[in-house]
């Protein structure tokens, strides 16, 4: 009897799962039919940012699988139809071609919940305001284009919210030429990072000629007589503007499955295994029922706790893990360290593990070093600075976060640490780690060791000797 297969999504995390059964079970063995709101699948968001600032020439590059691509491979997809009701006891839901209003129930054997996330908007910009974009998906990044093609060069732009997004088109807008101010509530940009490598941020912002704004909340919108934007008005002032662009992060697209009553998590997102069956109340997997992607809690690996981290990355690995269980090859998503990694111009940033304030709400005692490198040998020509702050578990030393703002070759520095933490990697074990070493690429201390130098010395694991090695740095740490 051949099994129905309902994917409800059909971006990273749905088209991964339906793709990655089809490998496994062709259509005699399992029918698949996909649900997407939108208009495309499996598409990069990550890179809509650069395409708004002319570095990627057009939205067909950001698209990774067309619509036509996954039905030749047997996936029966509806796009521009969203599922309204979810029935997980008669194992059903409901849909609605938002072209024509039709709607029509379909039974399914396993269903996968692949809703994705939606933009955070204030109450003061929800609704339909003329110049106010969230630029979360491609038809977002059009109408921003559009709306930047009908404005002046010298037209002012005003950015909140000062996380990965934020930063990104407000680096965006300056590369077309647009007077920006960036207004943000964190007291520096980028929340992740903690506080010293965020002035870093906002230095290379204002140098750029950003006017940032920290520690103000964006409070009310001002229009024109036109009804068009004219200013923010946030706790710090008014911050005139021709554009408004909302960069306050995503929430959990969990509607749908809050109403069938699955249980969420404390950030808002489905409850699964590793498996990434969706749990219910009891505790136990809902028979058929899967999700993954933005629409789901992790486990983080290194605090223990439950996170919410929406990447492009984790959709399509938990993508991967539903696929190849429904395909019959057991599978399991291990969590999250907490990686991510992004840039300002030439200023690039990354993180990984936990920062200060993650370490003590995680109940952790830490203790820190923030140590200044370059990002090859010194001698070598043009070797541009970076700053590495590393966070290690008093007592074991067990290493608990790293983070990096510097110039160009510092940030991939970041996955040493980010394997370094999956493998549960103490400060000491990181000094001895075997990097690859040539002038034109690193010192022969790379900086990452350094900074796990430093904390290893003082703690005296991993018979390090000293910590020094000549590196200017700080020390920090904290007991909860």
């Amino acid at each position: 009897m051949t099994e129905h297969l309902v994917v409800v999504g059909g971006d990273a995390a749905g088209m991964s799962a339906a793709s990655q059964a089809r490998r496994r079970r062709g259509p005699a063995e399992l029918r698949i039919t996909a649900f997407e709101r939108g208009g495309h699948t499996s598409y990069s968001a990550c890179g809509i940012p650069y395409w708004v600032g002319g570095e990627v020439a057009a939205a067909t590059e950001l698209i990774a699988r067309t619509p036509e691509q996954h039905r030749a491979r047997g996936i029966d997809l509806h796009l521009h139809t969203e599922v309204t009701e979810l029935d997980p006891v008669a194992r059903r839901v409901r849909s609605r071609d938002l072209a024509t209003g039709a709607e029509r129930w379909t039974d399914y054997d396993q269903l996968v919940l692949a809703t994705g996330a939606e933009p955070v908007r204030p109450p003061w910009a929800r609704g339909e305001v003329p110049g106010v974009h969230a630029v979360h998906t491609l038809p977002d990044g059009a109408a921003l284009l559009d709306r930047l093609g009908a404005l002046p060069g010298t037209a002012r732009a005003v950015v909140v919210g000062g996380g990965y997004i934020g930063v990104e088109l407000a680096e965006a807008l300056l590369r077309r030429g647009h007077p920006v101010t960036l207004v943000h509530r964190t007291p520096e940009p980028m929340p992740g990072l903690d506080p010293e490598l965020g002035r870093l941020i906002r230095r290379g912002m204002t140098e750029a000629g950003i006017e940032v704004v920290p520690g103000a909340e964006a409070r009310e919108l001002l229009r024109g007589a036109d009804g068009r934007v004219r200013a923010v008005r946030s706790t710090a002032g008014e911050h005139p503007a021709d554009l408004v662009v909302l960069g306050l992060g995503v929430r959990p697209r969990t509607a749908l499955a809050r109403a069938a009553g699955l249980p969420l998590g404390e950030h808002g997102g489905l409850l699964t295994d590793d498996r990434m069956r969706v749990l219910g109340a009891d505790g136990e997997p809902v028979p058929g029922l899967w999700a993954g992607g933005d629409c789901v809690t992790v486990h983080h690996r290194v605090s223990g706790r439950p996170a919410y981290v929406p990447l492009g990355t984790h959709a399509n690995k938990h993508g991967l893990v539903i696929g190849s269980n429904l395909g019959g090859e057991p599978a399991a998503f291990p969590g999250v360290v907490g990686t991510a990694i992004t840039r300002f111009r030439h200023l690039e940033i990354a993180r990984t593990g936990l920062n200060e304030r993650e370490a003590t709400a995680a109940g952790l005692d830490w203790t820190s070093a923030t140590i200044e490198s370059t990002v090859h040998a010194g001698y070598y020509p043009d070797a541009e600075r970076m700053t590495v702050k590393l966070l290690a578990e008093r007592g074991g030393g067990r290493l608990l976060g790293l983070q990096i703002v510097g110039g160009t070759g510092s940030a991939k520095r970041i996955d040493v640490a980010a394997v370094a933490l999956a493998a549960g990697l103490t400060v000491g074990e990181l000094v001895f780690q075997d990097l690859a070493y040539a002038p034109p690429f690193s010192p022969v201390w790379d900086p990452v060791l350094v900074a796990a130098r430093k904390v290893a010395g003082r703690m005296g694991v991993g018979g390090t000797g000293v910590g020094g090695t000549g590196a200017g740095g700080t020390d920090e740490g904290r007991r909860p």
